[in-house]
């Protein structure tokens, strides 16, 4: 059962969503919706690593925070509510030299006020790089 509060959300839905932001910037592309997941993918490149070649760990958390952000407004009514990233934790496991990561956007908590998302980030080969937990408020539009 999807998740999603517009049950027909296709990938095409989420381009805008990244138009002249971060995402767009540091070239992340939505990938796959399912029904209770969204993947997104990111560059390993000069807008994304650190001094040492290495994929900047900031970069991996904007990555999972785009996610998560973007998996919290699908769920909820856009026209009563908006999100805002609340908190996020990080832990790098491992680096990324070259090619793409990708994250994996999945809730653990979908409240009222708050959601909170798992977000696992993945090399080329699939080895596990980052694994970030992204809270998100749920705050009413005022009218």
């Amino acid at each position: 059962m999807s998740i999603w509060f517009k049950k027909s959300i296709k990938l095409a839905d989420l381009t805008p969503l990244g138009a002249e932001t971060m995402a767009e910037y540091l070239g992340m592309e939505w990938m796959e919706i399912g029904d209770n997941y969204l993947k997104i993918r990111m560059p390993v490149d000069h807008r994304t690593k650190q001094p040492y070649g290495l994929l900047h760990g900031g970069a991996s958390c904007t990555l999972a925070e785009t996610a998560g952000s973007i998996a919290s407004h699908l769920v909820i009514d856009p026209t009563k509510y908006s999100c805002v990233g609340l908190e996020i934790n990080a832990n790098h496991i491992r680096s990324a030299r070259q090619g793409f990561v990708t994250g994996i956007a999945s809730p653990l908590h979908l409240g009222a006020t708050t959601h909170v998302w798992d977000v696992k980030i993945y090399d080329d080969l699939e080895k596990l790089i980052c694994i970030c937990r992204l809270t998100v408020a749920i705050l009413n539009k005022a009218f």
